[in-house]
């Protein structure tokens, strides 16, 4: 063990899950074995208003840059619009976390999904490497096959052959893997000096693929059905108080039946049972990653941040080509496993998700439990879509917050500023060949050590042409492309009771204060994007 004399600025350790919903973890009330995790929110602070954006690509940029996502570049996903539209990768309007905190003197390391990038064949400028990391293992694409990931780096090359040349390979592993020789070898080469580490996992992202092993582990957790856990996962929630009292269960999604009128039953608790094994294979991870930073001396003064880039997802089977697609193509689903089966995609009862040669989904069922209370899933701006567990674990500089709840609302452009603020690294004004913009977050740093909330400030949100603004209590949302909706927080967290048509002047209100954020930050109309869309199925682009 190496320890630092000359530099006690605190580490970084920056964990991001991947379409894991708001109650799938111990400690916001799932069923699911978390217990690393649990036990750095017993440790550390949990929040229970954090938010992101409504999708994974948005949701990396806003983190990693403390922009909202339509100033850095990525509005929907890393597709080039073309002119008009978003370019699908970090811009040179922005500096990412990695970049600022390396010119302050911080190695730098991030294991995981990139995702924020339109090129992924051949290095670009919005490459990791090329945006402030010193080493990366990953890969730059949405998503794929867990036991042989396409496209799989280090560094700039290539290392794909590694996963399928591996009969045990497992992404996840994979990813923890990497992430605990950055810091071994850290400690060792430059332990003079403090890091950040970046650790962005897949799971539980679909497709639901697992080993046998761990999924045995979750046989028959789930035979009592959707209905059941969900109520279960709320009383949980209430018992721990990540959900307040005011809150009500949200009904049942419109799309799923009760559990007792379920078709495929087993096959359906599979599915669960291959998602829960997934979250505890990154929960195993994490728990891999503390203990290196136990013994090498650097977990008390290491500010270690886990959550979610969004929702959990109902996405199933992608659909057809046409003028409004959501889900990734061919490129994220293989043709064949790697010893040349065919991949059942989508909806097979007769095959059992979990194995390479399926590509399967949650659907909105599991997904509906995934979110408890909420309603809505990822892509949507409602709660379900953007309410993520947020834990904060810093043993040096939490003092007497350790082990409390946080209330206080706060989203993702506010990470960077959390973090620049714990570090003392400045944010730069200048860059090379970059112009920078400002800084749209604030610190959370104050309300993590028990500040009152902040009602005036509001925070906005747009994916999809689905759209919110919170100001204190309040929030506005749409589902595009209906009206305006408005909900009291504090009395009704789960959005049940629209109250716009009692509070006509305050949705006017919010409603100008959204229009004139979105046009300030650059935030393309979603007739916009459907036209290009069209405009490029049909030429081809």
């Amino acid at each position: 063990m190496r320890s630092r004399t000359n530099d006690e600025r605190p580490n970084v350790v920056l964990v991001l899950a991947d379409d894991m919903g708001y109650s799938d973890l111990g400690c916001y009330g799932s069923e699911i074995d978390t217990p690393h995790l649990d036990a750095l929110a017993r440790g550390g602070i949990r929040m229970t208003h954090f938010t992101t954006t409504a999708r994974c690509s948005p949701s990396r940029a806003s983190l990693l840059t403390g922009l909202h996502p339509h100033q850095a570049g990525i509005g929907v996903l890393t597709g080039d619009d073309g002119p008009g539209g978003y370019p699908g990768s970090l811009n040179d309007r922005c500096v990412t976390i990695a970049e600022v905190l390396g010119a302050a003197g911080y190695a730098t390391y991030m294991s995981g999904k990139w995702h924020v990038s339109h090129e992924e064949s051949r290095p670009g400028g919005a490459w990791p490497t090329r945006r402030g990391f010193q080493r990366f293992f990953g890969t730059l694409n949405g998503g794929g096959n867990y036991f042989s990931p396409a496209g799989l780096h280090r560094d700039e090359q290539d290392v794909s052959d590694e996963a399928r040349e591996d009969p045990d390979f497992y992404y996840t592993d994979a990813i923890t893997e990497n992430a605990v020789a950055f810091l071994r070898e850290h400690s060792v080469a430059e332990g003079e000096r403090p890091f950040f580490c970046y650790v962005a996992y897949t799971a539980p992202h679909f497709p639901l693929q697992a080993r046998d092993a761990d999924i045995a582990r979750y046989a028959g957790r789930y035979r009592e059905g959707w209905d059941v856990i969900r109520e279960r996962r709320f009383a949980k929630q209430r018992k721990l108080g990540v959900v307040s009292e005011q809150a009500e269960l949200s009904p049942r999604d419109p799309q799923v039946p009760a559990w007792e009128d379920a078709e495929d039953r087993d096959w359906e608790q599979r599915r669960m049972e291959v998602y829960a094994a997934m979250v505890e294979v990154m929960d195993r991870g994490i728990g891999r990653i503390v203990d290196e930073l136990r013994a090498t001396g650097e977990l008390d003064n290491t500010v270690f941040v886990f959550l979610s880039d969004n929702g959990g997802c109902a996405e199933e089977v992608p659909p057809r080509l046409g003028a409004d697609v959501h889900l990734p193509g061919p490129k994220v689903i293989p043709t064949a496993t790697t010893d040349g089966r065919d991949v059942y995609v989508g909806r097979h009862p007769e095959h059992m998700p979990g194995s390479e040669d399926t590509f399967m989904f949650c659907g909105p069922p599991w997904a509906n439990v995934s979110n408890t209370p909420f309603r809505f899933h990822k892509r949507w701006t409602h709660e379900g879509g953007v309410a993520s567990p947020f834990i904060v674990h810093w043993p040096r500089g939490l003092g007497e917050s350790a082990g409390t709840v946080c209330d206080a609302p706060h989203y993702l452009p506010d990470v960077m500023p959390t973090l620049l603020e714990i570090t003392g690294a400045q944010y730069p004004h200048e860059f090379p060949s970059r112009d920078p913009l400002p800084l749209e977050g604030m610190s959370m740093l104050s309300s993590l050590r028990g500040a009152p909330r902040d009602d005036e400030r509001c925070q906005f949100y747009e994916h999809l042409g689905n759209a919110a603004v919170r100001r204190g209590r309040w929030k506005l949302v749409r589902e595009y492309p209906a009206d305006w909706e408005l909900y009291d927080t504090d009395s009704d967290p789960t959005e049940l009771h629209d109250v716009a048509e009692e509070h006509p002047e305050l949705v006017r209100e919010l409603a100008h204060e959204w229009a004139a954020w979105s046009a300030r930050c650059g935030v393309v109309p979603r007739e916009r994007i459907l036209e290009l869309t069209r405009w490029g199925l049909a030429t081809g682009r």
